[in-house]
């Protein structure tokens, strides 16, 4: 295998900003949805593509794989938002073995009430701050970034 490639200083001071920008975004993010809305994080990933789907429905494992959840999480969180009448479980028709998660009125007005506030703290604390040209590179840089790990996952598991 061979001595690591260790990171230079420059490779880990990117490093380390990535991981407090990760940590912090989401930490400001979260505490402005549950400010101004009472969601947090977790009820926001998912009320999207459920807004975004006909009918408010998705099947329980194309939600799943939306949001890049495993089947524990997103069943535990769908237990959670039910419980509050955010979602419904219903059975699949064409799967007796799928279940179908369907986005309640509640949820609907949940999520129209907490997107405008979430998408102002996205654009204050990202792109606001960044100018179009960054804006490129960095879409570039994830475009790439996210081609890799698509890349090496496929060759791990050439079922995918």
């Amino acid at each position: 295998m061979g001595e690591p490639r260790w990171l230079d200083e420059r490779e880990a001071h990117v490093w380390r900003a990535f991981l407090a920008l990760q940590r912090e975004l989401t930490g400001a993010l979260e505490r402005g949805l549950v400010r101004d809305s009472g969601l947090s994080n977790a009820d926001y990933s998912l009320l999207v593509p459920l807004s975004e789907a006909p009918d408010g429905l998705l099947r329980a494992r194309e939600l799943g794989m939306r949001v890049g959840w495993e089947r524990s999480r997103l069943s535990h969180q769908v237990k959670r938002m039910e419980k509050r009448g955010l979602v419904v479980r219903e059975e699949c028709a064409e799967d007796a073995r799928g279940s179908m998660v369907r986005l309640t009125p509640a949820g609907r007005a949940a999520i129209g009430a907490a997107a405008p506030g979430h998408v102002d703290s996205v654009r204050r604390y990202l792109f606001d701050v960044l100018s179009r040209e960054e804006l490129d590179v960095l879409g570039r840089a994830f475009d790439r970034v996210l081609a890799r790990i698509a890349a090496d996952d496929d060759e791990a598991d050439p079922t995918r």
